[in-house]
């Protein structure tokens, strides 16, 4: 008997295959900025600052799956239901504060994988950023949606780096759990600002962009899919496949999180290197401690995270742009139909790789990203969870108590560390 072709597709792809938005988004979290936060974290504090990404781990998940559901559920990004159903101050404001911090971050990515270029195969460090942004850029511009969501796909490879670092040095494994789990808290103003600092890091306003606008181009490639709002008898295996995404694409992003600190904690940190202030100059100070092996993983790890991560910071971008102003929003699309998508995609890629050259101190500009960051983050979180909770927005599938606790828990902690980060300027 014929059978339809498409279900039969589906029942024998992997579990890998059925990843997508969550695993790419928990991924670029680690991005080279992130990564230098990391480093910093354990260099200075030592296993005292592995609690942190533990702590976040459910809080992000619960936030990133309101992000993703309210996506795939009405068919529209972030962006547009905001547009949609709140005044338009609130969206300008956001979305502009969401440029500039987004701009700024791809800066310091470009600048960082510039300078692992140049720790790795020597050269200009400056030269090298240039093209690594532009070979980004013109991947996001040329290559079709689908295709380049499995390029993304198998980059979160590139992250296994920070893993392996952990098995080519010596880890003292009853302290790391001990101290994992029973931390020495301290209410100094350097470990709160670096908790802080670890909170904006792994929870971050682009993130939620991104998931949210991805289950929408996930909907629109599958000619079978529609938003759940109009088809909700598609909701039972797409939010099933939400939740397993996030939860995998979340604990991956604080999987190694979690290694970077305990890498940096264990070769820095007890050798008194506790002064980190890029993600280079961790992989340059793990050289004498940990050996090359290590060194290389580390550098190469920074170049891929941030192959993977400029896409989504400028993606992220243009995809609120789009949504503010009603255009054409889909990496599925060609330039010539999308103009004013790629042309944010572009203009914030090459503003990113010309501020290398400016004299702005790149390592103040990454603390300001934080700051905005941390800032946006919570006016957009309180909208999202209120957002999920409308039915005329979500129709009947409004998010769940379980995902209401979470989501708010997520949104306290980070008003919390935003009120402690303001009280440390």
């Amino acid at each position: 008997m014929p059978s339809s072709p498409r279900p039969t597709q589906h029942q024998q792809q992997s579990w890998f295959k059925k990843l997508g938005p969550g695993l790419i988004t928990g991924a670029a979290d680690d991005d080279p900025s992130g990564i230098a936060t990391y480093s910093q974290a354990g260099a200075q504090f030592g296993f005292n600052m592995l609690w942190t990404v533990l702590f976040t781990y459910p809080l992000m998940v619960g936030i990133q799956v309101v992000s993703a559901r309210i996506g795939r559920v009405s068919g529209h990004g972030l962006a547009t239901n905001i547009r949609r159903h709140y005044p338009a101050w609130l969206l300008y404001a956001v979305v502009g504060l969401l440029l500039i911090a987004n701009t700024i971050n791809i800066a310091a990515d470009v600048s960082a994988m510039g300078e692992a270029m140049k720790l790795i195969a020597g050269g200009s460090a400056p030269l090298h950023a240039v093209l690594f942004g532009v070979l980004s850029l013109l991947l996001q511009v040329f290559i079709p949606y689908r295709r380049y969501v499995r390029l993304l796909k198998w980059l979160t490879l590139a992250l296994l780096a920070y893993v392996a670092t952990v098995f080519v040095v010596r880890i003292p494994w009853a302290q790391v759990l001990t101290r994992a789990l029973a931390p020495h808290l301290s209410w100094q103003k350097e470990y709160m600002t670096t908790v802080v600092a670890v909170f904006g890091t792994t929870i971050s306003p682009y993130l939620f962009f991104w998931q949210a606008s991805q289950e929408v181009e996930d909907q629109l490639a599958d000619p079978h899919a529609q938003p759940l709002v109009a088809a909700p008898d598609q909701a039972s295996k797409a939010l099933r496949r939400i939740k397993m995404d996030t939860w995998i694409g979340m604990g991956f992003s604080n999987l190694v999180a979690f290694f970077i600190i305990l890498t940096t904690a264990v070769t820095l940190n007890l050798h008194g290197i506790t002064d980190i202030q890029s993600s280079a100059q961790a992989a340059t100070a793990l050289r004498p401690i940990a050996g090359e092996f290590a060194f290389f993983l580390f550098s190469a790890g920074i170049i891929g995270t941030g192959l993977l991560a400029i896409p989504v910071l400028a993606g992220s971008s243009a995809y609120a742009m789009a949504g503010t102003f009603n255009w054409k929003n889909s990496l599925e699309d060609t330039p010539l139909n999308a103009k004013a998508f790629y042309g944010i995609i572009t203009v914030s890629t090459l503003i990113g790789i010309a501020l290398g050259f400016t004299a702005i101190d790149p390592i103040k500009a990454l603390y300001w990203s934080a700051v905005i960051n941390g800032v946006i983050s919570v006016p957009i979180m309180v909208v999202m969870m209120l957002m999920a909770v409308r039915p005329e927005i979500m129709g009947r599938f409004t998010i769940t108590a379980r995902l209401r606790i979470l989501g708010w828990l997520a949104t306290t902690m980070m008003a919390l560390a935003v009120l402690a980060m303001l009280a440390t300027l």
